[in-house]
């Protein structure tokens, strides 16, 4: 087994991350920690994701990846659903046409989304929320939340131009606005 540092394409050894360890992309309020990258992985990009308090990541979909959330500690509100109706302002009201609604996730909830599947998040607490956040095909994810973070670590209020530009370049259709303390 080897660590995140020097695994060589085409070895025959499983990798091995220990708590703590891991590529930190961060700002002032956010942290993502880069546990597996497509270097070590064809399936999927891992993450393990800081949510600040007040941050809503926005309903959007993605044609092709597919993702699986799994909080780890504190409470989200998430969704994955198509909603009746694709309001534009807030997505925490909406409903399936089966009755589905929005749900408050705590430690050991698990989400998972397919391609086409509107789904959201957000920290509604005073407290950071933690997940496990897993996203197939790599490397999209690890180059979105690079990018993302540069953004939202700049001075100031969420370049919000930016954040559009840099989404329809990873397949992410923002269907409400991404909020940022």
């Amino acid at each position: 087994m080897t660590t995140t540092e020097g695994l060589a394409e085409g070895l025959a050894e499983g990798l091995l991350v220990p708590p703590g360890q891991g590529r930190v992309v961060h700002t002032t309020a956010q942290r993502v920690t880069f546990k597996v990258t497509g270097t070590h992985s064809r399936i999927a990009s891992t993450f393990e994701v800081e949510v600040p308090p007040g941050f809503d990541v926005g309903a959007h979909v993605h044609t092709r990846s597919e993702e699986l959330f799994y909080v780890l500690e504190g409470e989200l509100d998430v969704l994955a659903f198509e909603p009746r109706i694709r309001t534009p302002d807030n997505w925490q009201r909406w409903e399936s046409s089966s009755g589905t609604r929005v749900v408050r996730a705590t430690p050991g909830t698990v989400i998972v989304v397919p391609p086409g599947c509107p789904h959201a998040f957000a920290n509604p607490t005073e407290t950071p929320a933690k997940m496990f956040f897993q996203a197939s095909p790599p490397p999209d994810h690890e180059r979105y939340f690079e990018e993302l973070l540069e953004i939202l670590g700049s001075d100031g209020p969420p370049d919000h131009k930016a954040i559009e530009e840099l989404r329809s370049r990873y397949d992410i259709e923002q269907l409400t606005p991404l909020k940022h303390r």
